[in-house]
């Protein structure tokens, strides 16, 4: 892959659902940028600074290996993404514009999240003529649709661990620790026969 474009709903959104991936394709030579659509500032835990989460995803992706100037942060009202759905798209036609990547991931479209639900759905529209996946949050997930798989090495799976550690202000969720980490990552390998994998719903494909 050439380009590839992460629509994250919010900071953390793009590591939990491909963080392996993403440390893959920089791994490999893909140019890999970042889009986070909400740094969440009103749904940080009391007592933490209005930019926690804004700093948290520039250390975040910068070990899996994507560069600070392709990390690009918005600052749409966390579970208010339906009242810009507009301007979320006009937002994402600008990056299809200028960046006219050959891949896009964005949240499956089971993700019962309103925001990840727009981000999806808006991705669709913005990036009808790419191929597109919809990433796994299984807890997000009614059903999951296992029908692409990216095969991972352990240091790809450790990578996504890393950059999620650097989550200081989300380690009370209960999916944000090594052992779940690694156990799907497992669980997805041995659906292909590879020790790791991420899987992926296929929302459109471009061959």
């Amino acid at each position: 892959m050439k380009v590839v474009l992460i629509l994250a709903p919010h900071t953390d959104d793009g590591e939990l659902g491909c963080g392996g991936t993403i440390a893959k394709l920089c791994r490999e030579g893909s140019k890999v940028i970042y889009v986070a659509f909400s740094t969440c500032r009103r749904s940080l835990p009391e007592g933490w600074e209005p930019d926690t989460l804004e700093k948290e995803v520039k250390k975040a992706v910068l070990i899996l290996g994507v560069q600070t100037s392709d990390l690009i942060l918005f600052d749409y009202d966390v579970r208010k993404f339906k009242d810009s759905r507009q301007q979320i798209l006009e937002d994402m036609i600008k990056l299809r514009q200028k960046f006219n990547p050959d891949l896009v991931f964005v949240p499956s479209p089971s993700d019962i999240h309103q925001d990840h639900q727009v981000i999806s759905e808006e991705g669709l529209r913005a990036f009808k003529s790419t191929t597109i996946l919809g990433y796994e949050m299984p807890w997000n997930n009614v059903s999951f649709n296992t029908q692409a798989f990216m095969k991972l090495r352990k240091q790809d799976v450790d990578k996504k661990v890393e950059a999620l550690m650097e989550y200081h202000s989300q380690k009370h969720r209960a999916y944000l620790n090594k052992n779940f980490i690694f156990s799907l990552a497992t669980v997805r390998g041995v659906q292909i026969g590879t020790d790791y994998a991420e899987s992926f719903e296929v929302i459109r494909s471009i061959l």
